[in-house]
């Protein structure tokens, strides 16, 4: 998998169901997935294996940017799985959710299917995902969050 993956990190400050839940409840994850000004508008989100997840991430430069996702494995509280196949990015997306003293560990590992395909992209992604993890802190830690 040698520069193939960008895997990122966070211990975040809430029980593992109410990170899990931010995740896979279409109305918390709209509110925080994507960098920082971007807004989702979810079309299809449909929790089981081989359902499908559309929508459309609106960029601050108006631009829009189509998304479909398939999901592979969920496993609830603890692993999430999902293929992302368009429009600009075609990757695995693998997530765990393990309880720790002070919360819930989150690895987040998206799986890309060269290293010449994630290269030029993958700084991007990386700040990104970081971003999306500091707006999902914001959200777990303002609202209380129930799966």
């Amino acid at each position: 998998m040698e520069g193939r993956e960008v895997r990122t990190t966070r211990l975040l400050k809430a029980p593992r169901e109410n990170v899990f839940a931010a995740w896979t409840d279409p109305d918390l994850l709209a509110r925080w997935y994507g960098p920082n000004g971007f807004t989702n508008s979810f079309h299809r989100f449909d929790l089981k294996p081989e359902g499908i997840w559309e929508f459309t991430m609106h960029g601050p430069d108006g631009a829009n940017y189509v998304n479909t996702c398939v999901f592979n494995r969920i496993e609830p509280h603890s692993y999430l799985e999902f293929d992302h196949l368009k429009e600009m990015h075609f990757y695995k997306a693998m997530v765990t959710f393990t309880e720790e003293a002070g919360g819930t560990r989150i690895v987040w590992i998206m799986r890309f299917n060269t290293a010449e395909e994630l290269a030029p992209i993958k700084n991007f992604i990386a700040q990104a995902n970081e971003e999306n993890l500091d707006k999902l802190e914001l959200i777990l830690r303002d609202e209380n969050v129930k799966e």
